[in-house]
């Protein structure tokens, strides 16, 4: 028998307690706790980022799948065969280097007798590898820069009847080639594996991501500040939820916040995007900070408005400011699982036990240093733009958009305006007695009773098309006119664009026009409110005459459109 102070001794010691064994496959620290994972790896980052990458490519080829065709089609809007033929003759009548590298896009290479199909397949293509990236958490470059071309082939035919990047105050389409763009280096050239030993995340990516998200938020900061003068009095946000291109039913009610509460709004947006994004450069724990206060901020503009998948896809290299030991809690532990994984690869790395160097691990590191070297030399003309007072927004210095300028809502307006088209069966326009009615749309303002609607991160595009049209003369917006044809046909692809056709299973109109109208929200609890009206309207006056099909004919042959046949 133990003497009384040798038993007392192993208790006070935890003698008698033996320390609780580790799990096949996971290690613990000397106090018997699961490890942790070091700081300073990205292995869990890449596939948190290239996750959210395909989440975005796959809305974005989604949308052009399901619009593509009534917009840039053979029957289109703005037919992207007709672009590519005039983009042809400027340079010569033929398939030159000029014209590849003024529009690059695989659409060269392709029979335009169906362009239809081309684009569908483009979508389709993209659509299948980005859900394959989704679920499986890996790729590889060839994949990534599979998406990267055949986004880039779209955006670059798309003109401004799709793609933003003559729409000056949007440009989520340069900046999901320049994030899709920097995500091909973060893969393997080959090799399809979550984990890929050989190929550890390279840092000139991670901190690529890093530059893009302080250029992201830093020109959006600094164009509002340089241009509408609200911005600097702190009335931006009195107006901008009303006036926003596509409203959701949230800011219905936040447009109705107290004066202070709108101030601090936009107090916090210039805190966030002018102070903020320098949190990159002053070590790993402020580093931390920026990626969860951009990822919070991104998180409210979504829930405040429509803006397509722009904030989603400016989520994407805020990831990048969070290594392995911060987004460890996202993977569930367990032997065998990507978090055990990673623990034992940060292991044999700090017993100098890793991968062997290879050749190919020089030439990936040779390409990594290339890439930081090109993104370094594209960023200076970029750089010179964010320190010039005369900054401009969203433009490309380069025809891949690899390094782009960004920026967002440099102005707001004040008032909220919409074109409402309408059609009549009357057989005169100027009669008294001539019944108009409505083109609905999907989600712009039009119906007084309906909705705002909740879409993000999908788009509309034509909404859009319609939003800053409303701020131009018809003779700028040719698309305008070409859109009319197509309602006094009842052409079934541009009405599947909208959401309600007045003349659906009848005769089509015999004459079209445009309306100019002031949109206002209707007080919460007053009397419009009661009535079931989100919206309250004033005529301004005709944004376009009334016009029939024949009145077009013309203007369709002399710009070469496919005229539109009475279905």
């Amino acid at each position: 028998m133990a003497a009384p102070g040798e038993s007392l001794r192993r208790r006070k010691a935890g003698a008698g307690d033996p320390e609780p064994e580790a799990p096949p496959g996971q290690e613990r620290d000397l106090k018997g706790r699961p490890a942790r994972l070091r700081v300073g790896t990205f292995w869990l980052t890449r596939i948190v980022l290239l996750r959210a990458l395909a989440f975005v490519y796959f809305v974005a080829f989604l949308v052009a799948f399901y619009q593509n065709k009534q917009l840039i089609g053979d029957r289109g809007l703005l037919p992207c065969r007709m672009y590519l033929q005039s983009v042809q003759r400027h340079f010569g009548g033929r398939v030159s280097w000029d014209a590849l590298s003024y529009a690059p896009t695989v659409l060269w290479l392709l029979d335009w007798s169906q362009m239809d199909a081309n684009l569908d397949a483009l979508a389709l293509l993209g659509l299948g590898i980005s859900s394959f990236i989704l679920v499986s958490g890996c790729a590889n470059m060839v994949l990534m820069a599979a998406l990267w071309v055949l986004y880039m082939s779209l955006v670059n035919v798309g003109q401004i009847c799709c793609y933003s990047r003559i729409l000056c105050s949007s440009g989520w389409e340069s900046q999901l080639l320049e994030t899709g763009f920097l995500g091909i280096f973060l893969c393997p050239l080959w090799t399809l594996s979550a984990l890929p030993r050989g190929t550890p995340t390279s840092r000139v990516v991670v901190w690529g991501f890093r530059w893009l998200i302080f250029r992201i938020m830093l020109g959006a900061g600094l164009i509002k500040i340089r241009g509408d003068r609200c911005w600097r009095d702190l009335t931006c946000m009195d107006f901008h939820y009303e006036t926003q291109p596509v409203p959701n039913p949230v800011a219905y009610f936040l447009h109705r916040s107290p004066w202070w509460f709108h101030r601090f709004e936009t107090l916090s947006n210039h805190f966030l995007e002018l102070l903020v994004p320098f949190f990159i450069f002053l070590g790993r724990r402020m580093c931390i900070i920026h990626g969860a206060l951009q990822i919070l901020f991104q998180v409210v503009l979504i829930i405040s408005g429509n803006l397509s998948f722009l904030n989603w896809l400016t989520i994407v290299p805020s990831l990048a400011c969070f290594d392995d030991a911060t987004l460890g809690g996202l993977f569930p532990s367990g032997p065998g699982r990507l978090k055990d994984q990673v623990l034992k690869i940060q292991e044999e790395e700090a017993r100098g036990a890793g991968a062997p160097r290879t050749r190919g691990c020089v030439a990936r590191s040779t390409v990594n240093l290339v890439l930081g070297v090109l993104v370094a030399w594209l960023s200076i003309p970029v750089v010179l733009n964010l320190l010039s007072p005369r900054q401009v927004m969203n433009s490309s210095f380069n025809p891949l958009r690899i390094v782009n300028t960004y920026g967002a809502f440099g102005s707001i307006t004040r008032e909220r305006t919409e074109v409402i088209l309408q059609g009549t069966a009357s057989a005169n326009a100027s009669a008294p007695d001539a019944a108009w009615e409505d083109y609905e749309f999907k989600c712009k303002p039009g119906d007084l009773r309906r909705r705002p609607c909740l879409i993000s991160p999908y788009h509309h595009r034509l909404d859009w098309l319609m939003w800053f049209a409303a701020f131009q003369t018809y003779e700028h917006n040719e698309w305008i006119i070409h859109l009319a044809g197509k309602l006094l046909a009842n052409d079934a692809q541009a009405l599947s664009l909208l959401a309600h056709n007045p003349f659906e299973g009848r005769a089509p109109p015999r004459w079209v026009r445009g309306e100019h109208y002031r949109y206002k929200f209707s007080r919460p609890g007053g009397r419009h409110a009661a009535e079931g009206k989100w919206w309250i309207r004033r005529r301004l006056g005709p944004y376009f005459l009334p016009l029939n099909l024949q009145d077009l004919r013309g203007y369709f042959t002399s710009r070469e459109w496919p005229f539109p046949e009475p279905e």
